[in-house]
């Protein structure tokens, strides 16, 4: 009897200290979710790859990011650089005077191109904050749901802008996106991941794009709208000839 009662008792204490155990943070789960997509391959790794008639390159200069974005003008290649804050253009291999307004825009639309591809690595930023919602059943499926905002300082232009990110319980994988935004009038988007591969250790994924038939619903409120039915697609993001190599 004793040698039955003492593992039963083991089993017990195990199976208290499992219920105890304090749930996950959304610090915590962004962290699994960067470590199974890549994880430091993003330090190290150039990538590039295409999106629609348009090359996306990333790398690492002595420890600074640099992002570009490279397509053709009739016989003019054209290159935008975004290191950090500054913002060049080249034409052919000549540098380019832009205004102050004009090279923020280059900038932000070359950023976000590159913030969609690498996610989500782009989610442990310093100016990144990060908030647990619980979870969230999509498509019959159940999801860690994040709301992410940006600090005005180091948060770019568009800093009041809202994420919302569900992360797959399991695997930790972000499947569905969504983000509100105040530019050219405002709106609201819902991505959907799909076609997820990953090149030489770092994941990519394609997207369905989404919009809520009313302009004006929750952005938290959107994932369930989508499971209503009540989003229209937009478009696809699909990126092609995707590279990665040691930097």
């Amino acid at each position: 009897m004793k040698r039955i009662f003492v593992p039963l008792l083991l089993l017990l204490s195990l199976a208290c200290k499992e219920k105890q155990k304090a749930p996950l943070t959304a610090q915590e789960i962004v962290d699994k979710s960067i470590e199974d997509s890549g994880g430091k391959l993003y330090e190290d790794h150039k990538t590039s790859f295409q999106f629609r008639d348009r090359k996306y390159v990333s790398e690492n200069n002595n420890g600074k990011k640099v992002l570009k974005r490279i397509f053709q003008v009739d016989s003019v290649t054209i290159t935008d650089v975004k290191t950090g804050n500054d913002f060049q253009r080249f034409m052919n291999d000549s540098l380019v005077a832009v205004s102050d307004s004009i090279a923020t825009k280059y900038a932000n639309s070359v950023n976000s191109v590159h913030y969609f591809a690498r996610l989500p690595y782009g989610l442990n930023d310093p100016a990144v904050n990060k908030e647990l919602l619980g979870k969230e059943t999509i498509e019959g499926k159940e999801y860690h749901k994040i709301k992410v905002t940006f600090d005005q300082n180091g948060g770019g232009e568009d800093y009041d802008d809202v994420y919302v990110y569900w992360f797959d319980v399991e695997t930790f994988k972000p499947m569905y996106l969504a983000y509100s935004f105040h530019v050219d009038g405002g709106g609201q988007r819902f991505r959907k991941a799909y076609n997820e591969r990953f090149v030489n250790g770092i994941r990519f994924v394609d997207y369905d794009n989404y919009k809520p038939k009313d302009k004006d619903s929750d952005i938290l409120q959107i994932g369930q709208l989508f499971n209503k039915g009540e989003l229209e697609l937009l478009s696809k993001i699909e990126l092609t000839d995707i590279k990665v190599e040691q930097d």
